[in-house]
């Protein structure tokens, strides 16, 4: 019996691992499209150096066209996780693509800044445990919302 068990194991153990190496050949697109200046978040926001600081390590990998990816966005089913949770970043708000928002969605993004970090919803909390630096402090925190409601104000 304790025989047939170790059989049984070495097998399930030998067609997971080929899976894992098929899933290797299965890979979605890493992508970091060209960015134009002109229509980037620092183009149209007054960003001081610590705003621009704090959306550099703590928002930039998934909602900027300027995604630093990591070794483990290659090895799949990782990689797909990955992938997935940036684009759908960028697809919610993209600071690369700032400019080509209207006036009124500008000022949804930025009303919903604070509320966002505040209630810890951004950063993912499936992105913390990898990227500990991107975990914004109470000050952190306020930096934003202080910067996301002047913006807002100034928002025509």
């Amino acid at each position: 019996m304790k025989a047939r068990l170790l059989k049984v194991v070495k097998w399930v153990l030998i067609v997971v691992a080929c899976l894992f190496v098929l899933a290797q050949f299965k890979r979605p697109a890493k992508t970091n499209p060209a960015i134009d200046s002109a229509q980037a978040l620092e183009a149209h926001m007054q960003l001081d150096p610590k705003v621009a600081g704090i959306l550099d390590r703590s928002c930039n990998d998934c909602h900027s066209n300027k995604t630093r990816w990591p070794w483990y966005a290659n090895v799949a089913p990782v990689s797909w996780f990955v992938i997935d949770h940036v684009d759908d970043g960028r697809s919610h708000m993209n600071f690369s693509e700032w400019g080509r928002y209207t006036t009124e969605e500008k000022k949804t993004h930025l009303g919903q800044f604070c509320e966002l970090v505040t209630e810890d919803w951004m950063p993912l909390p499936s992105y913390l445990p990898l990227h500990p630096d991107a975990k914004l402090s109470a000050e952190d925190k306020k930096v934003i919302c202080d910067w996301a409601a002047a913006e807002r104000a100034r928002v025509r």
